[in-house]
């Protein structure tokens, strides 16, 4: 397997045809391009326009625009961390681009059912993993068509799917 760095990921992401579905399951994530937004939201700070989000958003509406479909699953811990309260308002960004996103708290799913890792799955081909370096923070992401691993996430994105709470129902909870 070949690291991916974020940029090759993502256009792989981007390339799918029919979907793109990704599982999220950590509580909080150390990623360089987003750190510093991060602490100034959790200082109270002025928010930005969201121009570092751009891209991301791009690929989003480009992909859903073809008619391909991307999906989102974050198996949270409640009550959540502050990244999780901090990704609750971005995601209201990536619904409006088109992603359909659901949220499932840990303590409902049987964990044992999860992989341990963050993948996304691409057209039921392509798994990409997530890796971190011991710090937590993001490397890049590793790729696999093994059909083994791919039914795995297969079986995986439907019990998620199935529990999740779409993100708008989600966040008129009165607790999360």
């Amino acid at each position: 397997m070949q690291l991916l760095d974020s940029r090759a990921h993502t256009q792989l992401i981007g390339a799918s045809k029919r979907e793109a579905f990704h599982l999220e399951l950590q509580d909080n994530y150390d990623s360089p391009g987003e750190n510093e937004v991060f602490r100034n939201w959790l200082e109270g700070g002025p928010q930005d326009d969201y121009a570092w989000f751009q891209g991301w958003l791009s690929t989003v509406r480009n992909l859903t625009k073809r008619g391909a479909v991307m999906r989102r699953v974050r198996v949270v811990t409640v009550p959540h961390t502050d990244y999780i309260r901090w990704e609750l308002e971005l995601a209201r960004l990536n619904a409006e681009a088109g992603e359909r996103i659901g949220y499932v708290p840990r303590h409902l799913v049987d964990v044992d059912r999860l992989t341990t890792f963050d993948w996304w799955l691409l057209d039921d081909r392509t798994v990409t993993f997530t890796v971190f370096k011991p710090s937590g923070q993001i490397a890049g992401s590793v790729a696999t068509e093994d059909p083994r691993i791919v039914s795995y996430c297969q079986e995986v994105r439907d019990y998620v799917w199935t529990a999740a709470v779409p993100y708008a129902d989600y966040v008129a909870l009165p607790t999360r």
